[in-house]
């Protein structure tokens, strides 16, 4: 009940090392990671797919099971945040949006979702009946969508196994790639981008000028991949799995890096997929969110977890840092990981926006003795 007093704060050693877990799910967890954490008014009406931070901005949007798009402009003052609902879209027949980007002056923002459609929405402009212009199409229902800074173009994956580049001034696609399986993720970081798709394949492609393959895998988890990020020095990728697992790639070879894996969003005997992977584009350190209702933040470098957040009372299933890295906002929302039957509408869907201080997120340091307590 909302009248029990809050459980007393365990200090979280900071060396805790990758694979250790304090916090504990449980069903009257507290709404939010962190009690001042902001919670973003009119966060829609089902599950959320996609949380996305304008480049140049505080303004961000979400993505929505009930077809909407949505932006808000975020303010933050003295740690203090809150957020301001800005305008809302809607793709057609209120089919569920999957997935969002920003174009990289923050002005348009581009969609995608089970309409098979990518849409564009330029800020400020209310599009006719309220449903965003189609730049695009697959055959299936598309799962992810980004922008390349470095052609202008859009580039969306579908389950119909392609990826498919968009100038939003002609219907066709200007290029499209087959992939080994369904997209299921993808992210992109100046020139590098990383596909994962069904069946554990992981794809990287340089997109400066005309994409080309780079890489081909098989993801070094043994389960199926959920989310996948680059690392903002384009080294590397981190690719998170339904298994509680992320895995720390690197493409190019870094002095002194290796590749590794570690366990996370587990709680007892309990295993929960790993939903998100968010860096922080200052220091390079990055933050994971799961079925478990945890929040992390983790760098890769140092092998350490910064910080554990206890609990909530619900999966977290996306989740973004701002430009600046001051502000982190994350869905508490149905993430479908036990299938329709446990859907239950009528569940509430929130978003909140915590404020991250540089001490939460910065790396703490090399530390010896890796592992001990």
């Amino acid at each position: 009940s909302s009248n029990r007093p809050p459980p007393a704060r365990r200090k979280t050693p900071t060396m805790a090392a990758f694979g250790t877990t304090t916090s504990t799910a449980t069903a009257t967890g507290n709404a939010s990671a962190a009690p001042n954490d902001h919670n973003v008014p009119q966060a829609g009406g089902d599950g959320i797919s996609s949380l996305t931070w304008s480049p140049t901005s505080n303004y961000f949007v979400s993505t929505n099971w009930d077809g909407g798009v949505r932006c808000w402009e975020a303010q933050e003052s003295a740690g203090q945040v809150r957020a301001l609902p800005k305008a809302q879209v809607n793709h057609e027949g209120q089919a569920p949006v999957l997935a969002s980007a920003f174009s990289s002056d923050g002005s348009t923002v581009f969609t995608a979702g089970a309409d098979k459609a990518v849409r564009m929405w330029s800020l400020g402009q209310q599009p006719p009946n309220g449903v965003p212009q189609q730049i695009g199409v697959h055959q299936s229902p598309v799962k992810s969508v980004a922008f390349l800074q470095s052609t202008n173009l859009v580039v969306s994956g579908g389950w119909d196994k392609f990826l498919k580049f968009w100038d939003a001034r002609q219907p066709n696609p200007v290029g499209q790639l087959e992939l080994p399986e369904r997209c299921y993720d993808l992210d992109v970081r100046g020139n590098l981008m990383v596909v994962a798709t069904a069946g554990r394949h992981i794809v990287a492609y340089d997109v400066q000028g005309q994409p080309r393959e780079h890489m081909r895998k098989e993801s070094p988890l043994k389960f199926q991949s959920r989310c996948v990020a680059c690392f903002p020095d384009m080294t590397g990728f981190a690719v998170g799995s339904i298994e509680g697992r992320v895995g720390i790639h690197y493409i190019q070879k870094v002095q002194g890096k290796e590749s590794f894996a570690f366990k996370c969003h587990r709680q007892e005997n309990n295993v929960f997929s790993v939903n998100s992977i968010c860096f922080h584009s200052g220091f390079g350190t990055f933050a994971t969110v799961g079925g478990d209702g945890v929040v992390n933040f983790w760098d890769k470098d140092n092998k350490q977890r910064l910080k554990g957040f206890p609990a909530i009372n619900r999966p977290i299933s996306c989740a973004n840092f701002n430009a600046q890295g001051n502000m982190f906002a994350y869905a508490s929302s149905y993430d479908w990981g036990k299938g329709s039957g446990a859907y239950a509408p009528g569940t509430p869907n929130d978003i909140y926006i915590h404020y991250t201080p540089e001490e939460e997120i910065k790396p703490k340091g090399k530390k010896t003795g890796f592992g001990k307590k």
